[in-house]
């Protein structure tokens, strides 16, 4: 067993577990001006925040965005969005509950009382202080970071009581909870030497539930595999209709010419790549240079057909692949994580053009994502934009949902 790479894709993907490499990359591909950019964008995040156009938006966790208008708590204490004006969202990037490796035991069927979020802003009474003029995940101490990578590897070795409850039922209810009507499940090709089955894992879970109207279970491989593009077919054979590559966990480069052939093969297959884009700030800094925006020009300009998701808009390179999505026009961003002042700025860069409503769950509460777009919404005139990004922009691109809406 590798267990090196098995703890590098948890540790990327749980932004926790540093681990080192031997090898520099070269300069073109990552440095020193790039670690300074990361360094100034925190400082002048947290000094900015609360200084926008929206004020200062901080709430005693999920829970307390109960003081927004759009939401109440029920009497069981559970958050639900009331508002029946909100148009019924369609969420671009969402997941479920891991078993991989040893392939732990985890019933995706199975109702729990409450879900715990990996980042569970929730689970003190009151919730953890929840800043949304920030990237999300500067609202969570080193303790809460730590937690997430030890409950990220206990899904691949002996199970995790966090991923029990992140489950079909569970989703579904959180969606009612949010007026969520549809969202996509993203799996994601970790690279292990077994137990990395998450895709038809997904696929047959929620077949097996009867939701497939509401859940749509994408796809995955591993870049520069020698079976990825005979996998993608099958895939898409079988209804995977939006392609998960995660740059930093899965550790390649988007503009690495090995990778050409995939995106030939979805371009084929008119499948949409949604990309995990930029540093998140909280996983190994040896995973920092496959995530620089500029690594994912090459691919939108060889490929103007083919249609990709910069994932958390970049997420603390938020401001240069902004400039990419403008370029582009076969550039969507997915806006999960990202503070309101810089949604705001998205919004009149773009227009709302290709802006797309995304939640990540079950990292976090559906409700951390859609309370931004609704403040940032919060006007007459901005109704139209509100369908848009919630729903709008996602009919337009997922032509096989439009026809069925």
């Amino acid at each position: 067993m590798n267990r090196r790479k098995f703890l590098t894709a948890a540790g990327v993907s749980a932004g926790a577990i540093a681990v080192t490499s031997c090898d520099s990359p070269p300069s073109e591909r990552y440095n020193q001006a790039d670690i300074d950019n990361l360094a100034t964008q925190r400082l002048e995040e947290e000094a900015n925040a609360g200084q926008g156009l929206y004020g200062r938006q901080v709430y005693a966790g999920y829970r307390g965005l109960a003081e927004l208008p759009w939401f109440e708590l029920d009497p069981g204490g559970s958050l639900i969005c009331t508002d029946v004006s909100v148009p019924l969202a369609i969420d671009v990037h969402s997941h479920l509950g891991m078993s991989v490796l040893m392939r732990p035991a985890l019933d995706l069927q199975a109702s729990t009382e409450r879900v715990m979020h990996l980042l569970d802003c929730d689970s003190t009474n009151p919730g953890c202080e929840l800043d949304l003029d920030i990237y999300v995940n500067g609202n969570f101490t080193p303790d809460a970071l730590s937690g997430l990578r030890n409950h990220t590897i206990a899904q691949g070795i002996w199970g995790s009581r966090f991923a029990a409850t992140q489950t079909i039922p569970n989703l579904l209810r959180e969606m009612e909870a949010m007026r969520v009507q549809h969202a996509m499940l993203l799996p994601i090709k970790l690279g292990l030497p077994f137990g990395d089955s998450l895709t038809e894992d997904w696929r047959t879970a929620v077949s097996r539930a009867g939701v497939g109207n509401r859940l749509h279970v994408g796809l995955s491989v591993e870049p520069g595999s020698a079976t990825a593009v005979q996998e993608m077919r099958a895939h898409a054979a079988a209804g995977g209709r939006i392609m998960k590559l995660h740059p930093t966990v899965q550790r390649f480069y988007p503009d690495d010419p090995a990778v050409m052939d995939i995106y030939a093969e979805a371009e084929t297959l008119g499948l949409v790549i949604f990309y995990h884009g930029g540093r998140a700030g909280i996983e190994p800094e040896s995973s920092h240079p496959f995530a620089m925006p500029r690594h994912y020009e090459a691919p939108l300009a060889e490929f103007p057909r083919l249609q990709f998701i910069l994932g958390h808009a970049g997420a603390r390179d938020s401001a240069a692949m902004l400039e990419l999505a403008i370029r582009y026009d076969n550039a969507w961003l997915g806006i999960h994580g990202q503070s309101l002042t810089f949604l705001e700025t998205i919004i009149q860069r773009t227009g709302g053009q290709r802006v797309l409503f995304g939640t990540d769950w079950p990292f976090y509460h559906i409700a951390a994502s859609l309370a931004k777009v609704l403040i940032v919404t919060d006007t007459a005139k901005r109704a139209t934009l509100r369908h848009d990004i919630l729903r709008g922009n996602a009919l337009q691109l997922l032509s096989w949902l439009a026809a069925s809406n």
